[in-house]
């Protein structure tokens, strides 16, 4: 079963500094039946103006997943890490028993894009910890390339979730099959461009949530970049 969420269908807000769409109930979006898919709390698409961004803010009990499209993202926390995510690179924060950071856009005259995703750890009361690695595009075109996992296998950040996140980018007419074991889910999003998954179409911003279903065809209509989520 392949449940479609396009792009029109989420919540959005635009605060003039902030352009942002929430997937699943987030701030002042709230709809009781899109509260997350399974393990998965949030996914929001982020625009940001130059130079402006978050003030320091706190979060607890979450694992956190900074993924940037365009431009560059300047986080500051306070476990004392610091400094900008560009595209290709992966920040994971555990916000455990609770850390607080801000996120700006780095730069004065460009745009930054980026989408910010929530899970639900495993467990609660966890130290808080950090990570950021990149994830050359060669290691991404034409097949999915594993970003975060519970093991941190490949070279994937580290999650308190039995989840793993796939990211690929893909040329028009490129495609790549996807095996799902048995009783696991899937959510397909659609960072940017066209694809179809087992024949329906999607675009930039849309998603499926799955279940029940053993292989994934996507196809890209058109250049696209496609996050992938096998969650419990």
């Amino acid at each position: 079963m392949i449940l479609i969420r396009k792009s029109e269908q989420r919540g959005h807000e635009h605060h003039g500094w902030l352009d942002t769409y929430h997937a699943f109930s987030f701030a002042n979006y709230y709809d009781p039946k899109q509260m997350g898919f399974r393990s998965l709390r949030v996914v929001n698409e982020d625009r940001v103006t130059p130079g402006e961004g978050f003030p320091p803010h706190s979060h607890n009990n979450m694992e956190i997943i900074s993924y940037v499209l365009e431009g560059g993202l300047e986080h500051r926390d306070s476990m004392g890490n610091g400094g900008v995510i560009h595209p290709g690179e992966v920040q994971r924060m555990s916000a455990g028993t609770g850390v607080t950071h801000s996120e700006f856009n780095a730069s004065k005259s460009e745009g930054l894009h980026f989408l910010q995703i929530w899970l639900l750890p495993d467990q609660r009361g966890l130290k808080p910890s950090y990570e950021q690695k990149s994830f050359p595009a060669e290691e991404r075109r034409g097949k999915l390339r594993l970003i975060a996992s519970a093991d941190g296998s490949d070279g994937a950040v580290t999650i308190h979730q039995d989840a793993k996140v796939y990211t690929t980018l893909l040329e028009q007419g490129q495609g790549l099959t996807y095996q799902l074991d048995s009783a696991r889910h899937a959510w397909v999003q659609v960072a940017q461009g066209a694809i179809t998954l087992n024949g329906q179409a999607l675009r930039q911003g849309d998603a499926a949530a799955v279940s029940d279903e053993h292989e994934l065809t996507i196809s890209a209509q058109e250049a696209a970049e496609v996050l992938l989520f096998d969650l419990a």
